[in-house]
């Protein structure tokens, strides 16, 4: 049985687990782009990470070749094969976009994202409630990662990675009265949000092959948002340290760079990078 489509945010595939009706408290969470994809599993029991990993490509990917790909990886961890409860996907792409909830109509799907994405017709479109922002972001998932999911695990929840990152720091800055830029990084890409006074003011996110491709869309991001980078807060999320060239640059044009915390109080059996590494996929647990 394929993936159908689905006529709500809510995407919860099957009823049943594939592989067996064992009872089992652990969780399977897989965050899934073109130039690499992360995994880990929580037990729920003894509330740890039992496993976290990271692969990036070599090089950038299509659909069909890191569907192969997340096989391989799949087949070689033998952790993967264990019964999970829950089983989450992360759709890591830049084909979304966020519509108010007061103006979403779920029949216009496809006129929502046309205008920023190149979207073929036979793609698939679902969406995310963000019940934090009164809004729905509307996007393109890796159908043929979903089925692939739903033939090997069976039931699983689907959502995008913009999702995830839009709704852990709006209720990280559910009660401040600052504004402030995240920036969360990726290999090749990254996300920026900025909160005002606790609401969402913008999202976008951004490729980059170089340190000054990174400054550039920052800086130009603070300049149509009238951000002074004398005294903007901008806090620092994903892949990146102190010892990055891209830290350097950030620091080097805006005086108050701080690096978040995901506080999400998992025990870890073996630690991530830093504190705010991994921050959307451990955040799908929440």
């Amino acid at each position: 049985m394929k993936l159908k489509q689905m006529e709500t945010g809510q995407k919860h595939m099957a009823i049943t687990n594939n592989n067996s009706n064992k009872l089992t408290n652990l969780e399977l969470s897989i965050q899934l782009s073109l130039s690499g994809l992360s995994f880990c599993i929580l037990n729920r029991n003894s509330n740890t990470i039992e496993v976290l990993k990271v692969h990036r490509f070599e090089k950038q990917l299509n659909p069909l070749e890191a569907l192969d790909t997340l096989d391989y990886l799949l087949k070689k961890n033998t952790a993967l094969n264990e019964d999970f409860k829950n089983v989450t996907i992360i759709h890591d792409n830049d084909l979304s976009t966020l519509v108010p909830e007061s103006l979403f109509d779920k029949n216009h799907l496809a006129d929502y994202l046309k205008f920023n994405s190149k979207i073929l017709k036979s793609d698939f479109i679902a969406h995310d409630p963000i019940l934090e922002n009164n809004s729905v972001n509307v996007y393109v998932p890796y159908i043929n990662i979903n089925n692939y999911i739903y033939d090997k695990f069976g039931a699983f929840t689907f959502k995008h990675k913009s999702s995830v990152l839009i709704e852990s720091i709006l209720k990280i800055e559910k009660e401040s009265i600052d504004t402030k830029v995240y920036i969360h990084v990726g290999f090749n890409h990254f996300e920026i949000i900025v909160t005002e006074k606790g609401k969402l003011k913008l999202y976008n996110t951004f490729s980059y092959n170089s340190k000054e491709d990174f400054i550039y869309y920052i800086l130009f991001t603070a300049e149509q948002l009238n951000l002074n980078p004398e005294t903007l807060n901008l806090v620092l999320l994903g892949d990146i340290t102190e010892n990055d060239i891209l830290y350097n640059i950030v620091y080097k044009y805006i005086r108050n760079v701080s690096f978040g915390n995901r506080n999400d109080g998992f025990k870890y059996a073996s630690k991530p990078n830093s504190e705010h590494s991994n921050f959307s996929l451990l955040k799908s647990f929440s």
